[in-house]
């Protein structure tokens, strides 16, 4: 069990991509959040198997047409009592 903090730059704001996230990542059974930030980037913090998160990774940047110019992430402490994943405002 992982959880990652996931900074995306790019078009991201405005296009939908919220919605894709938390799709995605209900879809592959991860628990987490996702919000957009002041300066126009989107923070995600995501958590389950690690090479769970890889795949919504990768499934991110796929169904968001090439919206996300770049990300980083960090590993998080796990948040045992964490389920589902939700947009927050």
């Amino acid at each position: 069990m992982e959880r990652r903090s996931v900074h995306f730059t790019g078009r991201v704001q405005g296009v939908g991509f919220r919605m894709t996230v938390r799709a995605v990542a209900q879809s592959l059974k991860l628990s987490g959040w996702v919000r957009n930030e002041p300066d126009g980037t989107v923070l995600m913090e995501v958590q389950g198997p690690s090479d769970t998160i890889d795949q919504c990774l990768g499934r991110i940047q796929r169904e968001t047409f090439g919206h996300v110019a770049d990300r980083q992430e960090s590993i998080q402490d796990v948040e045992d009592s964490e389920t589902g994943f939700e947009i927050r405002y």
